[in-house]
């Protein structure tokens, strides 16, 4: 009987040992498996995670950039808001940016009358936009050039009678888009006596909005002549420097500076900037070369090569000294301009910088 119950004993134990084998390795598959289910359950929830974030960085970049949009609709639409009324153009775009001709369709009927009242294309001109930009034509050399943070202030005058209004706002545009905001104290546009409409209250009232400040407008009752309407824009100019611009130009990246070191050096200077060509059919603006400027026999201004001097020296960015002036643009000292009452044959074109454009 002790042997049948050690045997009893011995099965037993045997068959619980094997029972408690078996659990313990379906407990630990289970644990392995849960383990497994859980690191499942984890990516699974990184990934869900990382698709929210994906979704909603995406939504988010999309808003930014839907309410960049509206602001810039809402800024160029008041930019615009002046200039479409009149059918002028305003902000980046459209036709002859760089400077690259432009032409109208066919269908223009109204250009060749516009040439004969204006001497250019004005229809053309109104297509442009006021704030294109045009090709930097300046040497390598004067890129490099650095100036003073004291330089003086100028006040840039604008002749006109009679001209296409795209044309005067192009010229203030330019002048303001390419002079550091220290030193432009001021515009002043000198109406001497137009007749054109437009050029009464949609002058006034765009100018006043767009800029309001900074430029002033001086009207002749009677027509004065160039030298007279140019003596009432000094009058009216509080700059100690001022320049003295036709209507029909565009003013190029740094054209400011070199000038206005020029006068601070020696006030008794008179800087003729450096002219480039706008070419009246198309708008396209063609670069000229260095040059001074003379008479030819019939006096007729002109013109001419530098002279040797300047020329032997081997440097565009140095100044070139000349007999004459064309007339059209000129920058002084606005007391000494005063003193001297006419202009100083000692005058210098500033060669190194295609300062500003003259369409001719």
């Amino acid at each position: 009987m002790a042997v049948a119950r050690k045997i009893k004993t011995l099965l037993t134990v045997n068959i619980l040992v094997f029972v408690g084998i078996i659990l313990f390795s379906v407990y630990c598959r289970i644990q392995d498996r849960s383990e497994e289910l859980v690191q499942i359950g984890r990516l699974s929830d990184q990934r869900l995670r990382g698709r929210n974030a994906k979704v909603t960085n995406s939504m988010d970049r999309q808003s930014i950039l839907k309410r960049l949009e509206r602001l810039e609709d809402v800024v160029y639409n008041q930019l615009n808001g002046l200039a479409k009324p009149m059918g002028l153009v305003e902000g980046p775009g459209g036709l002859g940016q760089g400077g690259a001709a432009a032409t109208l369709g066919e269908d223009s009927r109204e250009s060749e009358g516009r040439y004969e009242e204006y001497g250019y294309n004005a229809q053309l001109s109104d297509r442009i936009s006021l704030d294109r930009n045009i090709p930097d034509y300046r040497p390598k050399k004067c890129k490099q050039l650095t100036y003073t943070d004291d330089l003086p202030q100028i006040s840039v005058v604008f002749i006109f009678v009679n001209e296409a209004l795209s044309v005067i706002l192009r010229s203030v545009h330019s002048v303001v888009n390419h002079t550091p905001a220290h030193l432009l104290k001021e515009i002043i546009l000198v109406d001497d006596n137009s007749d054109s409409v437009e050029l009464k209250f949609n002058l006034d009232h765009y100018v006043n909005k767009r800029y309001p400040g900074l430029v002033k407008i001086v009207r002749n009752t009677k027509r004065e002549g160039l030298i007279r309407a140019r003596i009432h824009g000094w009058n009216a100019a509080t700059a100690p420097v001022v320049g003295f611009f036709d209507a029909h130009v565009e003013f190029n990246t740094g054209w400011a500076e070199p000038i206005l070191t020029r006068v601070k050096e020696d006030h008794t200077r008179i800087i003729l900037p450096a002219i480039d060509n706008i070419k009246y059919n198309t708008f396209e603006v063609q670069q000229y070369a260095n040059a001074a400027h003379g008479y030819n026999w019939g006096l007729w201004c002109m013109y001419i090569i530098p002279p040797q001097d300047w020329l032997d020296k081997g440097d565009e960015t140095a100044p070139i000294r000349t007999p004459a002036m064309i007339g059209c643009s000129f920058v002084v000292d606005r007391e000494y301009f005063g003193e001297i009452g006419l202009l100083d044959p000692g005058m210098e074109v500033y060669g190194g910088e295609n300062i500003e454009l003259g369409m001719r």
